[in-house]
């Protein structure tokens, strides 16, 4: 453990509007690059999530009572000592989460962009007035808070995917459980916490709970809880959303991604090459945007191959706390493996390997492979590694095939000369966001995200999508006089 962390108010605990020692136990925080402790975290248990559910509840009702103004204040202050804090936010992503520098300081930039669009909700109309065919009627239709929302979050960008969802939440009037992944607790939960705290959140209304599987089930059958936003993988939210299905609970689910970046015959290489290096392997390619299938037309598929191994063969490899470097860990000993076994298997049935491949432990090259087909793992898993797989077309409608052969649907990214070209496809893909001329790892606050078929239920995050997502709506009719019906 680090001098400075051992000073740390959080250390061991749990926020249930104060620290509290965790019920749970503890955790070591292991820095991925080294494998050495770093700090400990608190580990929930499930009554620990009953009593944050309690102290919730009372307090989400003064919350959304709060006037608008007010509730916006504590954001603004928020997101003033975000960047009065950047050293420390930047510090823990890298250490904790394997992030590079420039990685872990974009994060923080968008989260500060989240807090300020989160302070601008709660003064936005929250309803709007209906005709009625019965003389003298208004009908008011309004949003109002859900009550408690549940926040399970990912380990690969912390702190925004947790914001994404706790910001808007807060400042729509409902309390928040959030429950980080124990992989980033400290990035994505304790810091957070800590900053609420100290913005002015009133206690209560924003409890933090680390944990495994156990915990965030607790989060998620409990009958107080009104919604689930889950980011994390297709499998654990499939599970997650036959349980809220059950319980007739909202739930956004927001999964994994295996997305095309589509080469056509005309597009300038050089700049494709360029999407999608940044696609395939920033932040080692964990993210559920990375470009995972590189289809490219077969006329060129040889030069881009080429010029993309040009770029991965001038990315070093290293610790991102020691200095620059463009490759960080991968987040485990497992999810190094799993990338290894999904390369070799893949070079087993025909793969080749153009430059890469080699891991050392949770280290991985930047790799590029050619000559895969739909057949192999490559292709067909979501690989969450740096890793650009390479398959080649010849029309347009087997490009279309290909990304279709796969269930996910988040992100795809197309390139060519022509616009008309690009769009014509574009609008053929089923896939939540696609981008021309660019790279699939793109983001924009303002407007809605979220993907299609394996790889979300269609809940939306971002722009005027929060405020659907973290609201539930009421139709309230008034009468002067009552009415007088037959019996």
């Amino acid at each position: 453990m680090t001098h400075a962390a051992s000073r740390e108010r959080w250390l061991g605990k749990v926020f249930l509007g104060d620290w509290v020692n965790a019920r749970g136990g503890t955790a070591p925080v292991i820095e991925p690059a080294t494998g050495n402790p770093l700090a400990t975290s608190g580990i929930a248990s499930r009554e620990d999530v009953e009593e944050g559910v309690n102290r919730a509840r009372v307090a989400q009702r003064a919350w959304a009572a709060l006037p608008f103004d007010k509730r916006a204040a504590i954001f603004y202050e928020a997101a003033r000592l975000l960047k009065a804090r950047a050293v420390r936010f930047i510090d823990w992503n890298v250490r904790e989460c394997g992030s590079i520098v420039p990685k872990a300081q974009w994060e923080l930039d968008a989260t500060y962009e989240q807090l300020l669009m989160a302070a601008a909700l709660p003064m936005q109309p929250d309803g709007l007035l209906f005709p009625s065919a019965l003389p003298g009627r208004t009908n008011h239709w309004r949003r109002i808070p859900i009550g408690l929302v549940g926040v399970i979050a990912p380990w690969n960008f912390p702190l925004l995917l947790a914001m994404r969802s706790v910001a808007p939440a807060l400042a729509l009037g409902n309390a928040v459980l959030l429950k980080p992944d124990l992989q980033s607790a400290i990035t994505g939960g304790a810091l957070i916490a800590e900053l609420f705290a100290d913005a002015g959140l009133p206690p209560g209304v924003l409890q933090m709970l680390p944990g495994g599987p156990s915990i965030g089930d607790a989060i998620v059958r409990h009958s107080e809880v009104g919604m689930i936003s889950f980011t994390g993988s297709t499998a654990v939210g499939r599970q997650i959303g036959e349980i809220c299905g059950r319980l007739l609970k909202k739930v956004s689910l927001e999964l994994g991604g295996n997305n095309a970046m589509i080469v056509l015959a005309d597009a300038d290489l050089e700049k494709a090459a360029s999407c999608a290096a940044w696609s395939a392997f920033l932040h080692q390619g964990q993210i559920c945007m990375q470009a995972g299938r590189h289809l490219v037309h077969r006329s060129v598929a040889a030069v881009y191959a080429e010029k993309l191994a040009g770029r991965a063969m001038r990315l070093a490899v290293g610790n991102p706390a020691e200095g620059p470097v463009h490759i960080g860990p991968l987040i485990n000993e497992r999810q190094a493996e799993r990338v290894e076994r999904i390369v070799l298997e893949s070079v087993a049935a025909g793969a080749k390997i153009v430059v890469g491949g080699k891991r050392n432990g949770r280290y991985f090259e930047p790799t590029v492979l050619t000559d895969v087909t739909a057949q192999m793992p490559a292709f067909h898993e979501e690989i969450f590694g740096p890793v650009a797989p390479v398959t080649v077309f010849d029309s347009d409608d087997e490009a279309v095939e290909l990304v279709h052969a796969s269930d996910y649907g988040l992100a795809a990214a197309i390139h060519s000369r022509s616009r008309s070209a690009a769009m014509a496809i574009a609008t053929r893909l089923r896939a939540g966001m696609v981008h021309i001329n660019d790279q699939t790892v793109n983001n924009e606050f303002q407007v809605p995200f979220g993907g299609m078929g394996a790889s979300g239920n269609g809940g939306r995050f971002g722009g005027p999508a929060n405020v659907e997502e973290f609201t539930q709506t009421q139709w309230i009719s008034e009468l002067e006089t009552p009415i007088e019906y037959p019996f």
